[in-house]
């Protein structure tokens, strides 16, 4: 039972620790994830490893490629749509069930969105990447739903590598003048509003995406030669329209 016990903690290690890089903007789409590096860090064994990727498969964070081994994914345009639209479903959702802000719940937020201003002022981008999608989680925190917390860090980390192939500008002030304002609705205990100000700000940020960009395959090998980036045909941008939502009176 111990060894059990033992093998489940190391394999939600091993996933917690990828997802976690992946959060703070240090591991990037398409990495190799090497079963056999893995197993030395970990020291565990490689059927372990195996294991713990096919658990971040099915969550959507990896893929196998026959012969190759397992990479982050590098999500498509219509993957980044999807994700969004996932986004605004749940986070508009588990704001509109939230009835009141806890002091608890009140000094975390506000604790946060000051880290986000130092970052802003210090202008470390990786840690502004982390402290932006952190603020959502944190949020689903809140509600104590151990669920929801577990699917929007996966939305989030899943967003991050959406960010870092299709996002061109990195616009951190408005998140987080974005952030500010969905706070302020729910100090005020307007929950239906603090919703909509969330929906509009992933809105905001799908649009800073250029999904007409795709992502080159061979960017790393190029730049270790020295190589000019690979210029890039732009198609027609896959964006379809939202479905009208049918509220009952």
């Amino acid at each position: 039972m111990q060894d059990s016990q033992t093998s489940e903690t190391t394999q939600k290690t091993i996933e917690e620790t990828i997802v976690s890089g992946i959060l703070s903007a240090k591991i990037r789409p398409g990495t190799r994830l090497s079963e056999n590096q893995l197993a030395a860090l970990f020291g565990v064994s490689r059927t372990r490893v195996r294991e713990a990727m096919m658990r971040l498969e099915t969550r959507g964070i990896v893929h196998v490629s026959p012969r190759r081994g397992w990479f982050v994914i590098e999500p498509s345009a219509e993957d980044a749509i999807a994700v969004y639209e996932a986004r605004r479903v749940i986070e508009a959702g588990l704001l509109r069930s939230m009835c009141a802000l806890t002091d608890e719940g009140r000094s975390a937020l506000d604790a946060h969105l000051n880290e986000e201003k130092r970052a802003l002022a210090s202008g470390n981008r990786q840690r502004l990447t982390y402290l932006m999608g952190d603020f959502h989680i944190r949020i689903a925190e809140l509600s104590g739903n151990a669920i929801i917390v577990d699917i929007l860090r996966d939305l989030t980390a899943r967003t991050i590598l959406i960010s870092m192939l299709y996002q061109s500008e990195f616009h951190a002030a408005q998140s987080h003048d974005g952030h500010c304002r969905i706070f302020e609705a729910m100090q005020a205990g307007d929950f239906v509003r603090a919703a909509e100000l969330s929906v509009e700000h992933l809105d905001e940020v799908e649009m800073g995406l250029d999904l007409t960009t795709r992502p080159d395959p061979l960017s790393e090998l190029r730049s270790s030669l020295s190589l000019p980036p690979k210029t890039v045909a732009s198609g027609p941008t896959v964006r379809p329209k939202k479905p009208l939502l049918q509220r009952s009176n």
